[in-house]
């Protein structure tokens, strides 16, 4: 018997189910929105809840479970690493750092790493160098500096972030907001040179916006972005904590456009999907801005964190995980493409990551993603009807066709 073959159709929540979720409700910070879903184990592209019920991923926690559930050879470097030493902060010196800097830094073609721990801190370190490096390098009059970013963007929900997402409900009762950002739409690069003037520091902007809901620019967009931001002495920011790492088939999403911004933002699956890992990656010209006592962070480039993030950049350094997710992502979005006209609109995205737009009068994304859950597929909604496909790297082609084939039978009764 296949794992396809024991996935069952969810039932009512039973009361191993509903207690869990009682327990978070009265415990847990109202936040998230979750899946009537309480995983216990995983492994792969599968999630295993407190029933045994199983149900295939196509979320990978956004992107930070690239590489699968409890991958053998990730777990393989922290089950090491945890024999060893995990933690003794940024005080003296540990033997993983420096690998995983160097590891790092090649991979990205740069000199220089600054070790994080969550997406949004790597954002927020990053706005900090850029505005350190306008100011020591550029010669920014102290508190003018401005960064430019996108309609629509998703970098984080730190107060800084929010002070220039779009997003009402992530920034709405939480003011003051910080000044400094300008915000153009994304894919204009004629708005973009437009709102940069002599006190840009830097571009900040995801090559694939994914909160948005995959939204992929124009061709041109990135490299007039690289040649605006040269031409100006700006720094160029890509934020690829979800873009990034094999998701979209390459090494960076940046990279289907040729264009190496200035300064790389990574997180998420830099971490295997076993601990939170982020860093800014950029040269030494930049990065060298940085003093003693200027930024830091307790676990930022821990031990454990960086045995496994080195692992990490070894196994993408091999392409495989590219490979497979440029032949993979070919093949599902060719599935969910054929859906257009029988109850999906549009069909956006690169590799194995999809941005799926369901006619609105249908149903929401939200009431779509709970029957998926019914049928044992996870996905999550954003932005009112559009669903995001993100499943592990690690998926097959016969899983993906299950999966489609269940959000067909769905859209199917949605439409009787």
């Amino acid at each position: 018997m296949t794992m396809l073959d024991s996935v069952d159709n969810q039932a009512t929540p039973d009361s191993a189910t509903a207690s869990a979720i009682a327990l978070d409700d009265r415990h847990v910070a109202h936040n998230y929105s979750p899946l009537p879903v309480v995983a216990e184990t995983a492994e792969g592209a599968w999630i295993t809840d407190v029933t045994g019920r199983r149900y295939l991923d196509c979320l990978a926690a956004y992107s930070a479970v690239n590489f699968g559930h409890r991958n053998p050879e990730i777990i393989a470097a922290a089950h090491a690493q945890l024999d060893r030493l995990t933690l003794v902060s940024r005080a003296f010196h540990s033997d993983r750092l420096g690998p995983f800097a160097q590891a790092l830094s090649e991979l990205c073609g740069k000199d220089m790493v600054l070790p994080m721990n969550s997406g949004a801190e790597a954002v927020e370190s990053g706005i900090k160098v850029a505005r350190k490096w306008g100011a020591d390098v550029k010669g920014v009059p102290a508190g003018e500096t401005n960064i430019v970013v996108a309609h629509n963007n998703f970098h984080g929900r730190t107060t800084t972030i929010i002070s220039f997402s779009d997003d009402e409900s992530a920034r709405r009762g939480f003011g003051p907001y910080t000044p400094g950002f300008r915000s153009v739409p994304f894919g204009d690069h004629r708005a973009l040179a437009d709102a940069i003037d002599a006190n840009t520091a830097a571009v900040l902007i995801e090559p694939i916006q994914g909160e948005a809901g995959i939204i992929v620019p124009p061709d041109d967009f990135l490299p007039r972005v690289r040649e605006i931001c040269t031409r100006n002495n700006v720094l160029m920011i890509a934020d690829e904590i979800q873009s990034g790492l094999a998701r979209t088939g390459r090494t960076f999403a940046c990279d289907h456009w040729d264009v190496v911004p200035d300064v790389y933002l990574l997180g998420k699956a830099l971490g295997g999907g076993v601990v939170p890992l982020s860093a800014v990656v950029a040269d030494r010209d930049v990065l060298g801005v940085l003093h003693p006592g200027e930024h830091g962070s307790t676990f930022g480039g821990n031990p454990l964190a960086t045995a496994i993030g080195t692992t990490v950049v070894g196994m993408l350094r091999r392409g495989e995980f590219q490979l497979r997710s440029t032949e993979l992502g070919e093949h599902l979005h060719s599935r969910l493409t054929g859906l257009v006209g029988h109850g999906v609109t549009a069909v956006r995205g690169m590799g194995l990551w999809a941005g799926v737009d369901i006619d609105p009068d249908l149903g929401t994304g939200k009431q779509f993603g709970l029957a998926l859950a019914e049928r044992g597929v996870l996905v999550k909604d954003t932005h009112g009807s559009t669903l995001r496909f993100a499943p592990p790297l690690v998926v097959t082609a016969d899983e993906l066709d299950w999966a489609v084939d269940q959000f067909a039978d769905t859209l199917t009764e949605a439409r009787r």
